[in-house]
């Protein structure tokens, strides 16, 4: 039978969702083309706020990359704009001139943002925040101007504002209205809200109405004028005061569009049945939906249409919100300002930063505000849903979940508390009982494996912990016996520690001895498993195991970090954070000799040269003659130190001396990971021992050794580990736990994720309680470091590869 033509004008969630929910009903039924107006693949739009922040990249929020069209047969036309659809002859014509009919046409335009009617709105510098491309306008304006105003403090705005903030802008926030995101906020938790960003370095400026944008003889906006006369100043201005249904398109081809495209509930349009329309360019019953959730329960029940099923039909959605800024809490949902007839359960407690508001009508609750505490906001949204009756559970509705003994939701374990039927993924409406079949039935052990097959926690995030501990719960409880392994890669079956268990079982130390050993099932493995397997030889087998440069990651077998725009940056080691002038002469004679652009001091206490050519990388480090900072490697980056007693009357502990002691002993140490340590001369902790995988933290009777803690993406604090009188204890110590980590670790796996995996109780049972075994571990890492090279002041020990700087 020959297949209808389907065509999806837009390249988004809403769109390509419903695409994965046909496929997965009929996968047959029709030819698919997509047209995309950006030049990428389907992204998580929920997710620019963290690319932004720069806590992750595009790469790693791209949901369906260009392989999974090919894959489902579809054909993908990115960068080209659909601009008219002729329903006569059923057929979409682009800007290039591109045509493709259609039997079914989805629209999913999305919406565009409003851009405030003010003079100066043309102006260079002045930006929406909708796309990827707005997202890259704003990082690269971050690297070259200072004064950022943000308009709207909405929840896009504010995400906008923080992420440019951490880019190390000076941000104003513009609100017209009197408190934050007073669409999802009442007063009391929109002010909780304001101090905790204020504290964080944003500025704010409520019922302020922007006048006009004020440019420079650049044609660049200089400066923003409000009202009353006043001005801020502005190198750039994020203009996210609110977003349109996108209809153009839509009108253009005479569809009825009020507040969006007009669409029934089987999301056909009301003019033309064989055009439909999903997502933020769609208006059901006079709603236009802008969250991500409502636009998957279209996608669904748009799919069984086009399937032909014609099963579904689209009610409307309850929504909740929640904001994706690192470190603050907020969930709101439903009617929460109440009313007339309601009745409203508060908590507040402004000095920990918690607020509650319950509201609740007919004996239901309809309405919650959470702030700081959101945790049991899910519970409150299933409630609201259902419309379940409260008066049986009143008196402990505030206090959450857990202290609702009647309904079964006893214990600690959210997630094991939660019957199969309790929604886990709002975005995607995933079950409890889904992910846990899954689970079960494919043996899923990783969270990426989860988001792949039920696409729970795959779209804002929000629920990840939740899913995390359903892992924990069902995959630690079911398969303990006897679980199904993770392997390293495609290339073999074999887990991270059969490997590392096998190399030192078999006396492996070559990777071709490796490969035919334990069966490669690639000659010569991937550009996953290379990286690991080489670490695991030499870390097992120091001195005598074949280290191969070649399977090393770009930066290592460079001795660069190379950087975006294809030069490298140059970081010279400075013992525990300590330099001298000498030193500080030679590195800047070589930023002038080699026009080095940037010069920036690190979080580590070094300074780093970005910008260096290749082609000039032996000869800036010949020139600045210091040993190599390893800023490239999985390997000890900075001890970073406080002055300690040398010099601060807090100081109850030589912290300087401790780190450069500890860094000179273990600088040329190579780990699963990057590893920092840092040293404090009191308790008033001011070089961040907390957060670094070994913190040492002098105190009047010695030192306090914590382990394990990580300053990235998510912070860990670091776990106190052991209390010490005198330094030799200290270097015995941590080198005892550093090389218990590269022995036992994973490659890749941070030291707190080590931990998290084999547990505290192990490693102190191996450190502390076996004075021996801490011993041999000391003595096993110096020995695996001594005589270990300078890459680059010893290329043919290190096995630089010097052909690779010679410019082609």
């Amino acid at each position: 039978m020959k297949k209808l033509k389907l065509v999806l004008i837009g390249n988004g969630m809403a769109g390509v969702r419903t695409l994965e929910e046909l496929l997965k009903i009929t996968p047959d039924l029709y030819d698919i083309t997509v047209f995309g107006a950006e030049p990428h693949p389907n992204y998580n739009r929920i997710l620019l706020s963290p690319v932004l922040a720069g806590e992750q990249t595009l790469d790693e929020i791209v949901l369906n990359p260009l392989d999974w069209y090919a894959d489902n047969g579809i054909t993908l036309h990115l960068g080209k704009t659909i601009t008219q659809i002729d329903r006569q002859r059923r057929k979409v014509i682009a800007a290039d001139g591109t045509e493709a009919e259609y039997d079914r046409l989805l629209i999913a335009t999305g919406s565009s943002p409003f851009i405030l009617p003010v003079p100066g709105k043309e102006l260079e510098g002045v930006i929406a925040y909708r796309d990827i491309a707005d997202t890259n306008a704003m990082i690269d304006a971050a690297t070259k101007y200072q004064h950022a105003v943000v308009i709207g403090g909405g929840l896009l705005g504010l995400e906008a504002a923080n992420g440019l903030m951490l880019r190390g802008m000076q941000v104003t926030v513009v609100h017209i209205a009197g408190w934050l995101m007073e669409r999802q906020l009442d007063d009391a938790a929109g002010d909780l809200l304001r101090q905790s960003l204020q504290a964080r370095g944003l500025r704010f400026m409520l019922g302020a109405q922007t006048q006009a944008l004020i440019g420079g003889k650049d044609g660049r906006v200089m400066a923003v004028q409000f009202k009353d006369g006043t001005e801020v100043p502005a190198d750039l201005v994020v203009m996210a005061a609110g977003i349109r249904p996108n209809t153009t398109l839509a009108e253009s081809a005479g569809l009825h569009c009020s507040r969006g495209i007009v669409v029934s509930d089987t999301l056909q349009t009301v003019t033309d049945p064989r055009i439909y329309a999903v997502g933020e360019c769609a208006a059901h019953r006079g709603i236009a939906y802008g969250l991500v959730a409502p636009l998957f329960e279209q996608a669904k029940v748009c799919a069984t249409h086009l399937a032909q099923f014609g099963i579904g039909r689209y009610q409307g959605s309850q929504t909740s919100t929640k904001l994706k800024v690192t470190g603050i809490d907020l969930f709101s949902a439903g009617d929460f300002m109440g009313g007339d007839g309601c009745e409203e359960i508060v908590m507040s407690d402004p000095f920990a930063g918690v607020y509650k508001k319950l509201v609740i009508k007919n004996d239901q609750l309809i309405g919650a505000c959470l702030y700081g505490d959101t945790v049991d906001g899910s519970w409150y949204f299933k409630l609201l849903r259902e419309g379940r009756k409260v008066h049986d559970i009143r008196d402990k509705l505030m206090f959450g979940e857990s202290n609702i003994g009647d309904v079964g939701h006893q214990g600690h374990n959210k997630a094991a508390a939660m019957a199969d039927s309790d929604e886990v993924c709002g975005c995607n409406g995933v079950t409890k009982g889904t992910i846990c079949k899954a689970i079960k039935d494919k043996g899923l052990f990783t969270l990426d494996e989860v988001r792949k097959h039920t696409k729970a926690s795959a779209s804002c995030g929000s629920c990840t912990g939740l899913v995390e501990q359903l892992l924990m719960f069902t995959a630690g409880g079911d398969y303990s016996a006897s679980p199904k392994k993770k392997a390293v890669c495609a290339c073999t079956d074999m887990s991270h520690q059969d490997v590392r268990d096998a190399i030192r079982n078999e006396h492996l130390v070559s990777l071709p001895t490796l490969y035919t050993a334990l069966g490669w099932k690639t000659p010569n493995g991937c550009a996953t498993c290379r990286p690991a397997l080489n670490y695991y030889l030499i870390s097992t087998w120091p001195k005598e195991a074949q280290d191969d440069p070649q399977s090393r990651p770009i930066n290592e077998r460079a001795h660069a970090n190379i950087q975006k725009d294809g030069t490298y940056s140059v970081i010279p080691r400075m013992w525990g954070g300590e330099t001298t002038a000498d030193e500080l002469r030679r590195i800047a004679n070589a930023v002038d000799k080699y026009k080095i652009p940037t010069v920036k001091v690190t979080g580590g206490q070094r300074i780093d040269l970005l910008g260096v050519k290749k082609e000039d990388l032996p000869a800036v480090w010949a020139d600045i003659g210091m040993p190599s900072g390893h800023a490239y490697a999985k390997a000890l980056r900075t001890v970073k130190t406080c002055v300690g007693s040398e010099w601060c009357r807090m100081g109850t502990q030589d912290s300087t001396q401790m780190g450069k002691d500890l860094e000179r002993a273990m600088w040329r140490m190579y780990a699963p990971h990057k590893v920092k340590f840092a040293v404090s001369g009191c308790p008033r902790n001011c070089a961040e021992a907390g957060i670094k995988d070994v913190g040492i933290i002098g105190v009047d009777s010695g030192w306090e050794l914590y382990i394990g803690g990580n300053g990235g993406i998510k912070t860990e604090v670091a776990e106190f580990f052991v209390k010490l009188k005198t330094a030799e204890e200290v270097m015995e110590y941590t080198g005892a736990f550093m090389q218990l980590y590269r022995t036992e670790g994973w490659y890749l796996e941070r030291t707190v994720h080590y931990l998290a995996r084999v547990g505290m109780d192990y490693v102190k049972a191996r450190i502390l309680d076996d004075h021996e075994r801490r011993r041999a571990l000391w003595a096993e890492l110096q020995f695996a470091l001594s005589g270990e090279p300078d890459p680059w002041f010893e290329h043919a020990k290190a096995k630089v590869d010097l052909r690779q700087f010679v410019p082609v």
